[in-house]
């Protein structure tokens, strides 16, 4: 074990509750910062802009995968779980992340990929030669039907057949991403051992927990049985919905197995004397939320996971936001939710949504103070729309499968806007992987720093008022409702009532309060004060935000 790495860790955790309600930044670290003028960001360059990472006020950060990788999904493609790319530095640069955040009093999450390896890792180059070797029965390896075809209907999420033959042992692999990402086998009990294995290492290391890729991907149905066709109005993914296949079935038998359930537990036993935490990705349109419950009910499960509700490419309405919350509380009452408007996988929500300065504003603020933890996605901080990238400057093999119809992820992948200085923003001396956008530049973080009415600002408030504020945090809620174009609901705990009403529109409106006496809060982030008559004024995007007096 690192000693340095876990005595900080050791003081950093003390909390074993501290995920409840936490902010996490997600850090896609090839376009966060390049120390080395390479063009791609890297672990030393983190390690330079954690002080303005800590000036958010965040609780932790979560950074996309590091690990060796042949980079055919950058990084989700791991080919050695326990070492870092060379392209990122190395494990002692990773060591100075993890000191020099705990330092800063944030935690570090690191996004593990257990559902599959690519296909270079020694795992997988093993269990190809030969049926009957000590990996033979690591991946999942199926016969053909007597026709030759696959073994069955399943598809892969970057289109096509989720198997891949393989002369050699004259069977199909199982790939529910890229024919380079074999997924592993979970019936096999060593390899649940050897994953387990993966993540004490890092918790040795001083890591506070994983974001986990696709949790819902592990198990797969050991009697290969088809899936079932989904009808069109169904068809809600949040990924390319009209031109992917994959998006014209039930997946019933490829992902969200009960067998799943045992390893989480395992998982979860391994983190607990860390003090850990993990957030669970739920890759389901259709059932996110249900699997979202059952993935984080109790006490021995994953502490928190997220769904796409809020990822989807329509605004949210007021009725909708109610729904969604409402349907939390009924399938996942015992367990805690995590939301995200943006993410690496989807367009930045400022364009997505359409959304005005004053609409991010406001909708950051409803975000810290609905019941759950929050992810925010390096660059939403600075109001980041997304990104125009040129076909022959792509990137992602998802857009370059699908283009024009879908332009990929390459346009929320664009790297960060630190400064006017030079070319690149102060992201890279070098040409960068993936350029930097034009329309960025202006919002740059020096910039936004010298402009109090900057968005940068606001979501240094919204956070702060989130963490002074133990209801917001961390309480129960009395359930979200929707009046028209505003949404309300009180957060309490432990005596503290705070009366939250959101006006989701341009249009002005008007809300009541419970009875009671309520006093104003959040000023700072644009709650407007609650009338003496018990009612307040909702300008449009305007929220009232207020204290329960005793």
């Amino acid at each position: 074990m690192n000693m340095q790495s876990g005595t900080l860790h050791a003081n950093v955790a003390l909390d074993k509750d501290w995920w409840r309600g936490a902010v996490i930044y997600q850090i896609y670290p090839r376009s966060f910062q390049d120390s080395n003028g390479d063009g791609i960001g890297d672990l030393r360059g983190i390690v330079q802009r954690i002080p303005y990472i800590a000036s958010l006020g965040v609780d932790a950060i979560w950074i996309s995968p590091f690990f060796t990788s042949p980079m055919k999904d950058f990084g989700y493609d791991v080919s050695n779980y326990c070492d870092v790319d060379p392209m990122f530095g190395t494990i002692q640069d990773f060591d100075a992340v993890i000191q020099t955040a705990h330092k800063h009093g944030v935690k570090v999450l690191i996004d593990l990929v257990l559902s599959h390896t690519s296909d270079e890792h020694p795992w997988f180059v093993e269990s190809r030669l030969s049926r009957d070797n000590a990996k033979a029965n690591w991946y999942v390896w199926a016969d053909p039907k007597p026709d030759g075809n696959p073994p069955n209907n399943w598809l892969s999420i970057f289109g096509g057949s989720a198997w891949q033959w393989d002369g050699r042992r004259q069977q199909y692999y199982l790939h529910n991403f890229l024919r380079e990402q074999p997924d592993l086998n979970f019936h096999e009990p060593a390899v649940q051992e050897a994953l387990l294995d993966v993540a004490r290492f890092w918790l040795e290391r001083g890591v506070n927990g994983f974001r986990l890729d696709t949790i819902n991907f592990y198990v797969h149905d050991k009697q290969l049985r088809d899936n079932p066709p989904l009808a069109p109005e169904l068809r809600n993914a949040t990924i390319a919905p009209q031109v992917n296949p994959y998006n014209h079935q039930e997946h019933l038998y490829d992902k969200n197995q009960p067998e799943n359930l045992e390893f989480l537990r395992k998982l979860r036993a391994v983190m607990e004397p860390f003090n850990a935490a993990a957030v669970g990705e739920v890759g389901d349109a259709q059932r996110g939320l249900e699997i979202l419950g059952q993935y984080t009910a109790g006490d021995d499960l994953m502490h928190m996971c997220y769904a796409f509700e809020f990822l989807a490419n329509e605004r949210p309405s007021a009725q909708e936001v109610a729904q969604v919350m409402g349907r939390v509380d009924e399938v996942a009452a015992d367990g805690w939710p995590c939301w995200a408007f943006s993410n690496h996988d989807v367009r930045r929500h400022a364009s997505r949504w359409n959304i005005s300065l004053q609409g991010q504003k406001l909708m950051t603020t409803l975000m810290m103070c609905l019941r759950g933890s929050a992810c925010i996605y390096q660059g939403e901080e600075l109001g980041l729309v997304e990104a125009d990238v040129a076909f022959e400057d792509l990137q992602d093999p998802y857009g370059i499968e699908f283009w024009p119809e879908f332009k990929g992820r390459d346009g929320c992948r664009t790297p960060m806007v630190w400064e006017n200085s030079n070319r690149n923003a102060g992201f890279s001396e070098g040409k960068p992987w993936l350029p930097v956008a034009p329309e960025h530049i202006a919002s740059n973080a020096a910039a936004q720093e010298e402009d109090p009415e900057a968005l940068l600002h606001h979501y240094r408030k919204a956070i702060a008022l989130r963490h002074a504020h133990a209801a917001l945090a961390s309480g129960e809620h009395d359930g979200v409702k929707a009046d028209g174009s505003v949404v309300y609901f009180t957060r309490m705990h432990e005596g503290e009532e705070i009366f939250c009403a959101f006006n989701l529109s341009d249009e002005p409106a008007e809300i009541g309060l419970p009875a009671g006496k309520w006093a104003q809060i959040g000023a700072e982030v644009g709650s407007v004060a609650p009338g003496a008559d018990g009612r307040v004024q909702l300008g449009g995007w305007q929220c009232c935000l207020a204290i329960k007096e005793s």
